[in-house]
């Protein structure tokens, strides 16, 4: 890499990589750990009785399915934003900004729940241990004002915390986690003991064991459930974390290792430990006292201070709590930001601090009003359940990324794939659709912010995305030709730069169009557009070996450079300043890889070219001789013979046309095949000599792309593929493409602003 792109690097601002594994292990077990288990144990008890500790082990062993998944993705893509990330690389459009959205939401409202959580137990303090102080702050503004009071300060403190930085924020999440373990750890040493002095009310209180049958058990887990959210708040935080790639599996494992061993423990003494006034079983003491049971159970086996552990227990966790989430939730509107889904203020990076202070501002500011305006009980139930959809969609990321893009290096792959990931789909489904027989407005709340993000999508933000693509400099670095309806070509390689100058002067003579190069001056996010005036120089050193080129091989060609904050951006937008009849660009031969130029930037120019692309996977080098032509059909296959008309004589190329047919093909099979073969050029009215042939074989792709070592060139037309493919080609095409050893050219036919619309529409 030159030192002009490392200039350009080095400009943009970065997270600060403060956090190590301890700390990111901090994060999910202080989210995890949060007042979810101090209301809910007793909750739990009374939906299933014993069997709770059955209800929270199998919520555990869900959870790690998913953990897998996030595990594998996070040290693969160590992006912010977490899920949102992984189902967005997955699934871009609706589907990637509908995860992000509904994470968004979740995480807020979680924020929110800790936040006035924090509130409840501050309160209970002082009105077990200071009576007087509570009655006359009550007596002045009221219960529910007190509560709000409260609520603003903590919120407003963890907001200025995580501006501050990770760094700061990653000490105080391990103070608190560290200081909340111990709490717990000191209720569950007085519970063991309590236990230890009188072995057999074990066996009471575990008599029976599913009271309520195995119903109950699995109602216990809908509800439960978000005891378990936190481990994927680590992966938000992935651009933060020391060595990603390690430390994130290491981290999202050991958390939830702490984290179960933890539940397990503290269920086992409120169940054993406890002795009921009247003889009734444990469970329904528990059961009866609902959210304060864990302070009702210290109150039987603890000395008398166990209340205020307890009680202190409570807000460490809902600090812990809070501190995590607001991390994790400003993470994703930052990452969202980032792709332009959200004001693109969002995603700014504080120059000095490296945090992303709007985004955090943002979450804090709608954290605080939803805590003080909305029911939150109704909403928080919502986002118990978005959890449950998002892990399904995150797994189903895991499968989908590895088939679009294999190149990706995992340094944790989930074991017995694609089984694990498979059973995490189905499991996370049916919690959630067996939460509906529970808690029905938690679907109706689910359903209807889902319906208002995409309103919002389809009404502004693709739209705001769609407008901010031309982050494009007006006044060109070098001269601005007069040029439209022209053939464009997309330099970035030196090395390449003639080979597709070549290919598009060959089009651009038979279309009777003028030939344009031009390349792109990528811009940092962060900066002026007009700084690309300083990057720019190492471009026009290409653009003057194109010129030169086309000198030596009296070639007429216009160049031009355009600056823009995206490669994508730039490329769509120098096809349109042109009007560009036909594109032609270098291409690796698959999409959707980490790299910036002909990755993630062609799975954006395959999908919104505004004319006919041709994209060129170079493997030789130099003019090809010898093209092999699939008849394969399709509705890109016209196009494809037109290059065919185009490119054979121009480079003095010969031509076979080939059919793929099974191994154990009948006679019959095989004339037929034949009679395609012929019928396929006659109708593509390709007018040069063609040879034919029968390519045997168990799979088309496998079978075209073998025998393409005897040949120079591959030409193929885009496949027809369903709306929600992710494959930007075709499923053929681009196995082809990525495993020929020739040079593959795939073309695909501007398909008209509606049929792209819809595309775009359906992701």
């Amino acid at each position: 890499m030159n030192s002009t792109a490392d200039h350009t690097q080095a400009s943009e601002p970065t997270f600060a990589r403060d956090l190590g594994l301890f700390d990111a292990t901090m994060i999910g077990v202080g989210a995890m750990i949060g007042a979810g288990i101090f209301v809910l144990t007793g909750i739990a008890a009374g939906e299933s009785g014993p069997a709770s500790i059955l209800a929270f082990a199998l919520n555990g062993a869900v959870t790690l399915l998913t953990a897998f998944a996030y595990a594998e993705l996070a040290s693969a893509i160590p992006e912010a934003g977490g899920g949102y990330a992984f189902v967005r690389r997955a699934f871009p459009g609706a589907i990637g900004f509908t995860a992000g959205w509904m994470l968004w939401f979740a995480y807020t409202v979680a924020c929110s729940l800790y936040a006035l959580g924090f509130a409840g137990y501050f309160w209970e303090f002082f009105i077990k241990y200071a009576p007087e102080l509570a009655n006359l702050v009550f007596g002045v503004v009221g219960e529910h004002g007190a509560g709000l009071i409260v609520t603003l300060i903590v919120g407003v403190l963890f907001v200025r915390l995580n501006v501050r930085g990770a760094a700061v924020t990653g000490k105080a999440e391990n103070v608190l986690t560290v200081a909340k373990l111990i709490v717990l750890c000191i209720f569950i040493a007085y519970g063991l003991k309590a236990v230890g002095a009188d072995p057999g009310q074990v066996e009471q209180a575990f008599n029976p064991f599913f009271p309520k049958g195995m119903g109950g058990v699995i109602v216990s887990m809908g509800l439960t459930f978000i005891a378990f959210e936190g481990y994927d708040l680590i992966a938000t935080v992935a651009e933060e974390i020391k060595e990603p790639e390690i430390n994130i599996p290491k981290a999202t494992f050991i958390s939830l290792g702490i984290t179960v061993i933890m539940y397990l423990l503290i269920l086992f003494v409120s169940l054993a430990a406890v002795k009921t006034p009247d003889g009734s079983p444990s469970w329904q003491f528990l059961g009866n006292y609902g959210e304060t049971a864990i302070v009702r159970a210290a109150e039987g086996f603890m000395p008398e201070f166990g209340v205020a552990i307890i009680v202190f227990g409570g807000l460490l966790s809902t600090m812990s709590a809070l501190n995590a989430t607001v991390m994790a939730s400003s993470r994703v509107a930052f990452s969202m930001g980032r792709d332009r889904w959200l004001p693109s203020a969002v995603g700014t990076i504080h120059p000095e601090r490296r945090t992303p202070h709007v985004a955090i501002m943002a979450t804090g500011g709608i954290l605080l009003v939803m805590a003080m305006t909305l029911p939150i009980e109704a909403v928080g139930s919502a986002a118990s359940l978005i959890f449950l959809l998002t892990f399904a969609m995150v797994n189903l990321s895991v499968i989908v990324l590895r088939r679009k893009a294999p190149e990706i290096r995992r340094r944790y792959r989930v074991p017995f794939y694609p089984y694990v990931p498979i059973l995490g789909i189905v499991l996370n489904i049916f919690l959630a659709v067996y939460q509906f027989t529970f808690q029905p407005l938690a679907w109706y709340v689910t359903i209807a912010w889902v319906i208002a993000g995409l309103l919002l999508y389809y009404g502004y933000f693709d739209k705001q995305a769609a407008a901010v693509k031309p982050q494009v400099l007006d006044a060109p670095v070098h001269r601005k030709v007069a040029v439209e309806d022209a053939v464009v070509v997309t330099l970035h390689n030196p090395d390449t730069a003639g080979i597709l100058i070549d290919y598009a002067n060959a089009i651009a003579e038979a279309r009777k169009r003028a030939l344009v190069a031009f390349s792109v001056v990528e811009v940092p996010r962060q900066l002026p557009i007009h700084e690309g005036l300083r990057f720019a120089h190492h471009r026009e050193a290409l653009l003057k070996t194109a010129r030169e080129y086309a000198h030596q091989n009296k070639l007429a060609v216009e160049t031009d450079l355009v600056v823009a904050h995206r490669a994508s951006d730039g490329i769509l937008s120098g096809a349109k300043r042109f009007s560009a009849d036909f594109m032609v660009m270098g291409w690796k031969g698959y999409t959707d890889t980490r790299d910036r130029i002909f990755g993630e930037v062609a799975d954006q120019v395959i999908r919104h070219a505004p004319c006919d692309l041709a994209m060129l996977k170079i493997e030789r080098n130099e003019r090809p001789k010898r093209c092999l032509f699939p008849t394969a059909g399709g509705p890109h296959a016209r196009l494809a013979a037109e290059m065919l008309n185009v490119l054979a004589p121009a480079f003095g190329m010969s031509v076979t046309a080939c059919y793929v047919v099974s191994p154990d093909a009948t006679e019959v099979e095989r004339r037929e095949a034949e009679r395609w073969i012929g019928k396929a050029l006659e109708s593509l009215a390709i007018d040069i000599p063609v040879e034919r042939k029968l390519i045997e074989a168990t799979s088309v792709a496998g079978g075209i792309a073998k025998e393409s070592r005897d040949y120079d060139l591959v030409v193929l037309g885009a496949a027809r593929e369903p709306f929600l493919s992710q494959v930007m080609f075709g499923e053929i095409p681009e196995k082809v493409a990525r495993y020929s050893p020739a040079d593959v050219l795939v073309v695909k036919r501007f398909e008209g602003q509606v049929r792209s619309l819809l595309k775009r529409a359906l992701g």
